[in-house]
């Protein structure tokens, strides 16, 4: 649906856009999410092929045309962080469309249940993941129709390509794309559950947490790696209790990026 949609929009759009900003959007389409380098290099690539400027440190400059002219369709590139590794990743988002009904066209009622049942897990957990175990103990639970655990594991590698949730060691957490799309969502539906991370403001599931009971503030893994760098004795930024968590190292968390 999103991709029809962008492209009755890009027909739209044809007389108001340069070639290059046509291009990169058609493999925004095409891909649904990239990150930062790759958006840059497509960036470089499209205005190459168009024999326009290019300044790299532009890029949201560049996009932001795009978007000056999706905005009547309801439609944005957003940008948004991996939990994993700290990457920027670039995301054509319906903005029309703020819950999971916007995968309705790739998916049946039943497999849209068990998306939000799984959602439901994976929020309500202590570390942002659900267990395959866990997920497949669901599908007996669904009230439009029982999966087979066959099934359940064929759409569980469909949202794992898809780009909805990741899978690392049969445990699923919620994709970059996933946050980024369904934000609104998230936000809305577990108000009381989610927290931000006290760094970059963004949600936070995969995230350290502050051990002090009057505090408990989070921050994702790679915000913790940069506001730690360097510092012998870390201390929670909030209530400046002992960090006593294992600060982990930026470029490890890089060679991790999943999507």
């Amino acid at each position: 649906m999103l991709r029809q949609t962008t492209k009755s929009a890009l027909s739209v759009m044809s007389q108001q856009m340069g070639d290059s900003h046509r291009r990169f959007l058609q493999n925004m389409m095409a891909n649904g999410i990239v990150d930062e380098q790759d958006a840059k290099t497509l960036y470089q690539h499209c205005c190459q092929t168009h024999n326009t400027q290019c300044i790299l440190d532009k890029l949201d400059d560049f996009i932001g045309t795009i978007n000056s002219k999706l905005q009547p369709m309801f439609m944005q590139i957003r940008k948004g962080m991996s939990e994993d590794s700290g990457h920027q990743y670039y995301a054509l988002v319906n903005m029309a469309e703020t819950d999971v009904t916007r995968m309705s066209s790739d998916y049946t009622d039943t497999e849209l249940e068990l998306f939000r049942k799984t959602m439901d897990l994976i929020v309500s957990s202590e570390n942002g993941k659900a267990s395959s175990t866990d997920i497949l103990n669901t599908a007996d639970t669904l009230s439009t129709k029982k999966l087979k655990k066959s099934e359940t594991e064929h759409l569980l590698n469909r949202l794992v390509h898809d780009k909805w949730l990741n899978e690392k060691r049969g445990e699923y957490t919620l994709s970059t794309r996933c946050i980024i799309e369904m934000e609104p969502y998230i936000r809305t539906m577990y108000q009381d559950q989610v927290k931000v991370c006290h760094i970059c403001h963004n949600i936070a599931f995969q995230c350290q947490i502050c051990e002090n009971p009057t505090c408990g503030i989070k921050i994702h893994h790679p915000c913790v790696a940069r506001y730690f760098k360097g510092r012998t004795e870390p201390q929670c930024p909030a209530c400046d209790d002992f960090w006593p968590h294992e600060i982990p190292e930026v470029q490890q968390l890089r060679s991790q990026s999943r999507r």
